[in-house]
């Protein structure tokens, strides 16, 4: 019952040894095929599937070398020849290199299908209009609106010299918020949360929002200045 346990194990070293080598050719070939798809591509990742009269080959390429090569067999058979995962099949990859001449030749038909793909492209453009003046008109009503808010900023930190102070008041339908760090301007927002910044330590608002917004801003100098002249006249009438 036990003569079987003496017999030799056949070893699988050969086989595996050229499996090994078939896949580091391939590996080799393929990741050649991965650099060019990636430059036809323009992208460092992507994929791409060239159907064969034996199935469909897909190559994957990451960083411009191949990620996996596999082979979908019209018969069922459905084997990474190339992975990162595991090595395939003996039997399996000896049937998909079968057809190995014919992805490469489905790779280089498709190439070849993109020759003068280019033709006619114009070479030359009308040229590119200068956005010069718009964005130093926008930069000089910013910076007006900026003294003004380092002037409010001033003035409200001679009342309340603390670090950090805000004031806010709603103008025509639109909340309006000025931030102060010491006796300067932070920032000026109109919108409320999520609103527009015309004064920013990040960037300047948009030609746009300054048209938008920049006419409104007088109106909440004049209720910062009512604000002040309020908080005046609650003073008046005090003796010591």
């Amino acid at each position: 019952m036990t003569e079987g346990l003496d017999a030799d194990v056949p070893s699988a070293e050969a086989t595996a040894a050229e499996r090994d080598a078939v896949v580091a050719r391939v590996r080799e070939h393929a990741g050649r095929l991965a650099y060019e798809l990636a430059r036809l591509k323009g992208g460092d990742y992507g994929r791409r599937t060239f159907r064969v009269d034996g199935g469909e080959w897909t190559l994957k390429y990451e960083a411009g070398d191949v990620d996996f090569l596999r082979f979908e067999g019209r018969s069922g058979l459905d084997v990474y020849v190339v992975s990162s995962k595991a090595d395939p099949d003996a039997g399996e990859l000896a049937t998909a290199m079968e057809h190995y001449d014919e992805f490469v030749a489905a790779f280089e038909a498709y190439v070849a299908s993109l020759a003068g793909v280019l033709d006619g492209v114009p070479e030359e453009f009308p040229p590119v209009a200068s956005t010069g003046e718009v964005a130093a008109e926008r930069d000089r009503i910013v910076s007006r609106i900026e003294d003004a808010a380092d002037r409010m900023a001033a003035e409200l930190h001679r009342v309340e010299p603390t670090e950090y102070g805000t004031f806010a008041a709603t103008v025509d339908g639109t909340r309006w918020e000025l931030k102060r760090e010491a006796a300067s301007a932070s920032y000026v927002r109109a919108g409320g949360e999520g609103g527009v910044y015309l004064v920013s330590q990040y960037a300047p608002p948009s030609p746009g929002d300054v048209r938008e917004y920049a006419p409104g801003f007088r109106g909440f100098v004049e209720a910062f200045n009512a604000d002040i002249a309020e908080l005046s006249d609650s003073l008046d009438g005090v003796e010591l």
